[in-house]
């Protein structure tokens, strides 16, 4: 595979077609300032020694070797050789609620899709953090396993809706020990787990677990999707109902998510429209001492660019020998 290093001066190769443009104009005006002196023929034969069809040999010698200019000034690599590369940064998995209680309206368009854009931008953001994403119902299980391929992850992101765990359910608590599970590094001082839910739990004990946590060194952040007055819940271009035929409010549940965030040893922010809560979250984790990680990478090319401009030199050379004068010389003289 061919890598360009400075790809932006290929787009000088588009001034090769302008160069016999421009002969073109200067042969024309040339024709033209003959006209004036008399008979073109006759003035041509004044001028014997004169090749008009090495000026356009001379442009195309030229033109060529411009052309392997152009690539050998763009730094053209081949192949590549495995580095260790190393970073420091965050271990941070995200555990997204995806029951149906997300698909209440008091954001827009509704709570799930909001949490997917906050998400999404907070990736813009990273540099050498990793981040690995959780989604969780009445179970949960590993979206995108921790990760720097930030381009996965927002890929990863588009795809995840309330069918992306086939158990209803809003169990927390199971979602924290998956995502203590999916750290790849046993870091006490660079690893945190954050909550995007409503807090609607009827699961598990989510507070136990967030405690369990904070003792393995790993911080729990949780931050609060919804009102606490509540929304109901469309489903199917219908409102969701109970067994009684009841319309179902899905209201924020603060107080096990301040619960949990405490026993966590994190904190709990309460998404707005503006601000969805990712941005101070991510400052406090920044302030954590950061881990240095180990990677390897494909980073170092071969250069090329020296042979391009090798036989760039050779055109030019070429060019500047033709001429534009006809050759005295004849292969058959009589």
């Amino acid at each position: 595979m061919i890598n360009f290093a400075q790809a932006q001066y290929l787009f000088l190769l588009l001034l090769i077609p302008f160069f016999f443009l421009i002969q073109a104009l200067v042969l024309r005006l040339r024709r033209r300032r003959i006209r004036k002196f008399g008979d073109e023929k006759l003035v041509r034969e004044l001028m014997p020694s004169y090749a008009k069809a090495k000026v356009w040999v001379r442009l195309t010698l030229f033109s060529v070797g411009f052309f392997f200019f152009v690539i050998g000034l763009s730094r053209p690599q081949i192949g590549a050789k495995l580095k260790e590369h190393e970073t420091k940064g965050a271990e941070i998995m995200i555990a997204l609620d995806v029951s149906n209680s997300m698909l209440a309206e008091d954001y827009s368009p509704n709570r799930l899709e909001r949490a997917k854009l906050a998400i999404s931008r907070l990736v813009d953001k990273l540099r050498d953090d990793r981040i690995g994403l959780i989604v969780f119902a009445g179970n949960s299980f590993v979206q995108l396993p921790i990760t720097t391929d930030y381009v996965s992850a927002k890929m990863f992101m588009n795809s995840i809706s309330t069918e992306s765990v086939p158990v209803q359910g809003t169990a927390i608590g199971e979602a924290i020990n998956t995502a203590m599970r999916s750290f790849s590094s046993q870091s006490e001082k660079s690893r945190a787990i954050i909550v995007i839910t409503d807090g609607e739990n009827h699961e598990d004990d989510p507070v136990a677990a967030a405690k369990q946590a904070a003792e393995m060194g790993v911080r729990v952040f949780t931050i609060g999707v919804g009102s606490p007055e509540g929304k109901p819940i469309p489903m199917d271009g219908e409102l969701l109902k109970d067994k009684e035929g009841n319309i179902v409010v899905s209201r924020l549940d603060e107080s096990v998510l301040q619960e949990v965030a405490q026993a966590g040893n994190g904190v709990y922010v309460r998404a707005g429209n503006s601000e969805f809560g990712l941005n101070p979250i991510i400052e406090d984790i920044r302030r954590m001492e950061d881990e240095k990680y180990s990677s390897i990478v494909f980073e170092e090319y071969d250069e090329q660019f020296m042979y391009f401009l090798a036989i760039a030199l050779f055109f030019f050379v070429i060019e500047m020998l033709v001429g534009d004068r006809r050759s005295k010389r004849h292969l058959f003289n009589r």
